[in-house]
């Protein structure tokens, strides 16, 4: 069996490669931990706006109640509310049915502990073996032993309203377009940005099943920017699929991703005496210019490998409340147990309304260096194979030493989708391109679908 969690929770193609067996055998094994904790679990199970994502709701849940779990199901929430749901309600365990930043035709699942925070790589590998060793032996349950389905018609309305408490400053005055990316974000956005107080325009916001994700929110801004400049706002927010992530756009329409937003929230932090040990947690992506930046702010960092999970379990380790990924998780352990798209909106409008400041202005205490991202789409099965091939090795050793000192080459395999992503950092943009594309090209000319079998 291929491992079935990556970085970000369980994920494949809907239905055919993540499939509803697949679900219904999660829903068992989850339940199999819980009730070896509990008499009777109860787990909050959220959704995204994917069009299959009642029928893995319902595998999901036929798999809990059928070992004697009580599931309440929210219905559309961001991913983050299923963490704060849990804890509000003390619920055992919570489960988000999403496939976060993938197109519509993946799914998958995110599962929280009853402490919020996502399970660990040992439960990931645990909850794996079960579902090897039991696939057709779990003990079901029958009569009044099996689990019951409750339905929080106010579930989104609490984390609106948990949200709604991050801030004790009046947004009047402020003018945001909000990019829903059609996903979960789509219902609870414009109330809690609107309710405080904010003008709010919003754009993708209107999701069909199909169109999450697709040419809008933090993967494509550039409806976004055109809209912020079109209806002369002060800012724009972009949430992915899940709202787990945010990017933003200042009011001339430049972009401020996930590094730069650490910088802004840091040096907040870091005036405002609440950055705890004077430091954050970034990872390997990060943009060296965010690394300058806490140079001369004499800010502390720690880098994690790439991934939530990653970066959420070095803060614990080294008790920082600020981490974050250049792809727009930001985590403030002090509010939540995982990223926060709405959140750190919120948060960012916060500092522009208290400082009086523009985000233009913001922006400019961190410069990004010229970096680019490519993915080369590989055959699963050969996602970690490029490792030991001499002929890409080398390449990219070449195009390091032609680098120098004013670059950096990072490799690596997606953890939830075919694919290996390189990103090269220098000073000239066509020149970085140029090798990125080198590189990928040799990859998939030699794992891709299209690559011989040898």
């Amino acid at each position: 069996m291929e491992r079935l969690f990556g970085t970000d929770g369980a994920r494949g193609i809907a239905v055919t490669g993540f499939t509803c067996e697949t679900a219904m055998l999660l829903g068992r094994a989850v339940a199999v931990r819980l009730c070896a904790l509990s008499e009777k679990p109860k787990v909050i199970v959220g959704l995204d706006t994917r069009v299959s994502g009642d029928v893995l709701q319902a595998a999901l849940v036929s798999g809990l109640c059928s070992m004697g779990v009580d599931a309440v199901l929210v219905g559309i929430v961001p991913t983050p509310a299923v963490s704060v749901l849990v804890r509000k309600n003390g619920a055992d365990a919570g489960i988000m049915i999403t496939a976060g930043i993938s197109g519509f035709e993946y799914n998958g699942m995110k599962i929280f502990g009853a402490d919020g925070f996502r399970i660990d790589r040992e439960t990931e590998d645990e909850l794996e073996r079960l579902i090897i060793e039991k696939r057709g032996s779990f003990e079901l349950k029958s009569g009044d032993e099996i689990g019951h389905i409750y339905y929080d018609k106010d579930g989104q309305w609490d984390y609106i309203r948990h949200i709604l408490k991050m801030s004790d400053i009046d947004f009047g005055g402020l003018k945001v377009a909000i990019d829903c990316a059609n996903g979960a974000a789509s219902e609870c956005a414009g109330k809690i940005f609107r309710g405080l107080g904010a003008a709010a325009v919003m754009i993708n916001d209107l999701p069909d099943g199909k169109n999450i994700n697709r040419r809008c929110g933090t993967l494509d801004l550039d409806g976004l920017i055109k809209t912020v400049i079109d209806e002369h706002c002060d800012l724009g927010l972009a949430f992915d699929g899940d709202g787990a992530r945010c990017m933003a756009v200042d009011e001339q329409g430049r972009v401020l991703d996930g590094d730069k937003l650490m910088a802004v929230f840091a040096a907040y932090m870091q005036f405002r005496k609440t950055l705890k040990h004077n430091s954050c947690v970034v990872t390997k992506m990060s943009n060296s210019g965010f690394y300058k930046f806490a140079r001369q702010a004499g800010i502390v960092i720690t880098t994690a490998k790439v991934g939530g999970n990653h970066v959420i379990s070095e803060m614990k380790r080294s008790g920082c409340n600020l981490g974050g990924e250049q792809s727009g998780n930001i985590f403030f352990l002090d509010d939540e147990c995982t990223s926060d798209g709405l959140l750190a909106g919120v948060k960012l409008m916060t500092i522009i309304k208290r400082s009086a400041s523009k985000l233009s202005d913001l922006g400019k205490m961190m410069t990004s260096n010229p970096q680019i991202l490519v993915s080369a789409r590989v055959k699963s099965e050969n996602k970690k194979k490029w490792r030991d091939n001499s002929e890409i090795t080398e390449l990219i050793l070449e195009h390091s030493r032609k680098l120098g000192t004013e670059g950096r080459i990072y490799v690596r395999e997606s953890g939830t989708e075919p694919l290996v992503r390189i990103m090269i950092e220098g000073k000239k943009t066509g020149l970085i391109t140029e090798y990125a594309k080198n590189i990928a090209d040799a990859i998939e000319r030699i794992y891709g679908e299209a690559a011989e079998e040898g």
